[in-house]
């Protein structure tokens, strides 16, 4: 059994005998009686468990998970728990990028950018078991404070959460400091631009050759991605007989979604038609595949190598002004357009997101939409107001006047009814009635 023993200045100890009948004590320090209690229980827990080689009670086990390291280290002095290995933040961070072979270059590169955030705020170093919901809370203000993009902000606590959720699922933590701790990403409507259908053909005709043309044709009316969909096309994929062609996507093949069948649109196809004319003898892609691919498709995965720079002179040249995210609008409008003509599901099928994914970052309303709808109202609007205020409007006849009854209907039937009188009617024959009949 152990003791608590009170020392000057609130300080106080607990003393046990050990499996060898030798006392041990754990001085705990100026504590409250109440918190001493709870750590003699536990303690006496861990010797019988230690002395009688019995499994420690999961309430214990769970205790010792929880308390701090000053107090686990005190604890192991005595024999009663193992020395608790004190992970850092480095040791999380660092082994976990390092165990995970299954993701793309573009993930681990910003994977290291919320790293680089973590070590600079924390320090490597830094024990995990420190890190406190306060902690993490502060991070995010710090990176407030930096004045980054809030989508980057949204984007770097998302991995911190990743990082220490990895650490609790491996018993290093108990509960994960960073859960809840999110930063809103921006309204994505303030980057959306729609290209219209006039202002491609002004980058179509201002592009310096049939590649580029297909490039943007590709983008604007086949909604690839670009570079990495538009570049990774190759000949094979167009089936001319079925007006389809198969899509080939880096991005989502991680996620069992690798490729997708895409219709050849009409606004499309004339394009494709010159890039196959134009193809030369043993070329494989769409694009030339020494032109941009190599430069495109580099370690850190797939990346716009000179393809923005070209594309902003091509805009420039075609009279227009830049707009945010080049590319994706392009995509984005093309979805937009499908959207008004087939089903959402089937367009999403096609462009290669989710409905939640294209109602928020794709799809957008034109001024066209708002004209279209507002040509779709009641010729004359006066009809739908009674002339009396106040009252529901009801329909009006299409035959005023008294309700009359139909020449046809008196003769349809032989049995006609009697007229009544002031006397009761007595049913019968014609004769036996009491009102006699002209």
């Amino acid at each position: 059994m152990a003791s608590i023993s009170k020392e000057p200045g609130g300080r106080r100890r607990i003393q046990f005998v050990d499996g060898n009948d030798k006392r041990r004590s754990i001085r705990l320090g100026k504590c409250s009686q109440r918190f001493a209690e709870n750590v003699k229980l536990h303690v006496e827990a861990l010797a019988v468990a230690k002395g009688g080689r019995v499994a420690v009670e999961p309430a214990t086990l769970k205790w010792v998970r929880e308390i701090s390291d000053e107090l686990a280290r005190k604890l192991a002095r005595v024999g009663l728990i193992e020395p608790r290995k004190t992970t850092t933040l480095g040791e999380l961070v660092d082994g976990y990028i390092a165990g995970r072979k299954d993701v793309k270059p573009s993930t681990l590169s910003g994977w290291g950018q919320a790293k680089r955030s973590l070590f600079e705020h924390f320090g490597k170093g830094k024990p995990l078991r420190t890190i406190t919901r306060a902690d993490a809370e502060r991070f995010r203000e710090s990176l407030t404070e930096q004045k980054l993009a809030h989508a980057t902000i949204s984007k770097r606590l998302q991995f911190a959460r990743q990082f220490f959720a990895y650490a609790v699922k491996r018993d290093w933590l108990e509960r994960n400091p960073f859960e809840g701790v999110t930063h809103k990403s921006g309204n994505p409507a303030e980057r959306q631009y729609y290209v219209t259908p006039e202002d491609t053909q002004k980058l179509i005709d201002a592009a310096p050759n049939w590649v580029w043309r297909t490039i943007i044709a590709l983008a604007r009316y086949g909604g690839l991605r670009c570079p990495s969909e538009v570049l990774s096309l190759r000949l094979a994929d167009l089936d001319w007989e079925r007006g389809a062609m198969v899509v080939r996507s880096p991005k989502t093949e991680g996620h069992g979604q690798g490729h997708r069948i895409v219709p050849m649109f009409a606004r499309l196809r004339p394009y494709l038609n010159e890039a196959w004319d134009m193809a030369a003898e043993g070329q494989t892609h769409v694009i030339p595949e020494n032109l941009y691919l190599p430069a495109a498709h580099g370690p850190r995965g797939w990346v716009n190598c000179n393809l923005r720079t070209s594309f902003s002179k091509i805009v420039d040249a075609a009279g227009l002004d830049p707009w945010p995210r080049l590319f994706h609008a392009l995509r984005a409008s093309c979805e937009s357009d499908l959207a008004r003509e087939y089903p959402i599901t089937t367009v999403c099928k096609w462009i290669g997101n989710t409905v939640s994914i294209a109602s928020r970052h794709y799809i957008q309303v034109t001024d066209a939409d708002f004209q279209k709808a507002s040509k779709k109202v009641v010729q004359n609007p006066a009809q739908l107001t009674h002339e009396t205020a106040g009252e529901p409007w009801q329909p009006k006849q299409k035959t005023p006047g008294k309700p009359r009854v139909c020449q046809g209907l008196q003769q349809c039937t032989s049995v006609q009814v009697h007229p009544t009188g002031l006397e009761p009617v007595t049913f019968g024959s014609v004769d036996r009635c009491s009102i006699q009949l002209s």
